[in-house]
């Protein structure tokens, strides 16, 4: 039986967690799952063997490969997770379009460990040669990676409270604002980044002992109305292999910012 760590940002981990643990009952590849507070602890825990495989955000998975001299594997993703993305907001009718239309601006960031709303943004704005901004930093979820949001939905209130020309946030909360409409017309699209990869399911197991596991997760199928509760709420349609290519912009913003691989 293999032992999956994952990090309870939200309640309903739980649930999501218990269904998949359901999912791998009698298939051959059993599992049971722990859960965290935080991500550092997770990935100490990986080192140390005490969970086989992690559920890991970006920044984790980054952070594992750098501590562990590449030697653990990435095993899966969600499809969700191979165009990830991170968007600047403003108010509706800034009339700020693109990039270069934030010099000397103010831009409300999400907490310091969140990839999407301020690790990313911050590379992606200096790559671009926009350096003369001010960044507001908001740390309301650290230890998360941004995984609750709850730093972004801060980011934007700085914005609406004219705290901030614009907010740094990742595509998922952008998509929900809009899904929802919980501020219908509050807000515009000022950017949006190229796309990278986000979670993982990381390991320093052998590929014998993961790969049943593997095959099943990846056989979980959308159609089947048994597993389609579980992938609606962990936000996807299908389990993909990983695309290691799409964190190669994270590993440079994590570089080039001087941003330790331990915690």
């Amino acid at each position: 039986m293999l032992t999956i760590g994952a990090v309870a940002y939200t309640p309903n981990v739980v649930p999501i967690w218990e269904g998949i643990r359901g999912y791998f009952d009698g298939s051959g590849a059993e599992m049971d799952f722990v859960l965290f507070s935080n991500y550092g602890r997770q990935v100490d825990s990986l080192l140390a063997g005490t969970v086989d495989i992690a559920w890991n955000t970006n920044l984790a998975w980054v952070r594992t490969v750098l501590q562990t001299g590449g030697s653990c594997r990435a095993l899966a993703m969600r499809d969700t997770d191979l165009t990830f993305a991170s968007v600047l907001v403003a108010r509706a009718g800034s009339g700020l379009s693109g990039l270069d239309a934030l010099h000397r601006r103010r831009i409300a960031l999400g907490s310091r460990d969140s990839a999407q709303a301020a690790i990313l943004p911050v590379h992606f704005l200096t790559r671009a040669g926009v350096t003369d901004v001010e960044y507001l930093r908001i740390d309301g979820d650290l230890g998360k990676h941004g995984d609750t949001g709850r730093s972004e939905l801060d980011a934007i209130r700085a914005v609406l409270d004219d705290q901030a020309d614009a907010a740094a946030i990742g595509i998922t909360t952008w998509e929900a604002i809009g899904k929802d409409e919980l501020m219908p017309d509050a807000l515009e699209e000022v950017w949006r980044s190229e796309p990278y990869c986000h979670c993982n399911f990381t390991t320093l197991l052998p590929p014998e002992r993961t790969e049943p596991w593997v095959e099943h997760l990846l056989a979980m199928d959308w159609n089947d109305p048994a597993h389609r509760p579980i992938l609606e709420m962990e936000g996807l349609r299908r389990w993909v292999r990983p695309e290691l290519d799409g964190y190669a912009s994270l590993f440079e913003a994590v570089r080039r910012q001087g941003l330790s691989p331990t915690w």
